[in-house]
């Protein structure tokens, strides 16, 4: 299937399943900020799946076509089925794609997309190019984009164990001592996920750390829970 094809049949698929109603609650809940055709998430990967299918996808030359085509469309929805687009590429992945990642992170910028792009893609990028990981997420860390910062925190989100705790503990002290709500969350976030792998650990740099209440608060809800 071609770029205009594809772009055009996900275009047409999104408009038959569209709900106003639901449209209008998505909308509110995501402070008006975006468009919604109202699709549910559930049901929007159900009708989305055959265009995920490896025999349906588009080739990889004209991957960044798709993404920012449909990226650039006002329903959120286009954001979301073009995130898991991207991911079935994970394996293709070459080293200049971060540079399309990172235009993903900034542009139509909130938590629901960042939170995806970071962990599944960027995520994935640092494993099979971990060259590039201390250069460009320094450059995140030191730019004015708050989104940047948050993915610099939470690429590793799903690494398990294997999480660079050096590192994350440098990326940690390089973004703390701010009011940024999106900032102070993403640490205690990644703090409490690793602290399902490492309590000990997490424990250790939250004593000697000086975080906002709320990234404390956060990193401690499992252990606490314990």
């Amino acid at each position: 299937m071609d770029m205009n094809a594809f772009v055009s049949n996900i275009e047409d698929l999104f408009e038959k399943h569209a709900d106003k109603v639901n449209a209008a609650g998505q909308k509110a809940y995501m402070r008006n900020r975006f468009e919604f055709f109202g699709i549910k998430s559930p049901i929007r990967k159900e009708i989305q799946r055959p265009f995920l299918k490896k025999e349906n996808l588009p080739p990889k030359t004209a991957l960044e076509s798709v993404v920012k085509t449909l990226w650039n469309k006002p329903q959120r929805e286009f954001q979301y089925f073009t995130m898991e687009l991207v991911n079935k590429y994970s394996k293709q992945f070459c080293i200049n794609d971060i540079v399309l990642f990172e235009w993903m992170i900034t542009h139509k910028s909130w938590w629901d997309t960042v939170d995806y792009i970071a962990p599944h893609l960027a995520g994935d990028y640092f494993k099979l190019f971990p060259g590039q990981r201390d250069e460009r997420t320094e450059s995140w860390i030191q730019s004015e984009n708050i989104w940047l910062k948050r993915s610099a925190i939470l690429f590793q989100l799903k690494y398990k164990s294997a999480v660079d705790t050096a590192f994350l503990s440098h990326v940690i002290n390089s973004l703390s001592g701010t009011d940024e709500f999106f900032i102070n969350k993403a640490i205690g976030w990644m703090l409490r996920q690793y602290s399902k792998f490492d309590p000990q650990w997490v424990i250790d740099f939250v004593d000697k750390t000086a975080l906002h209440p709320l990234s404390r608060r956060e990193a401690l809800k499992v252990i606490e829970r314990k």
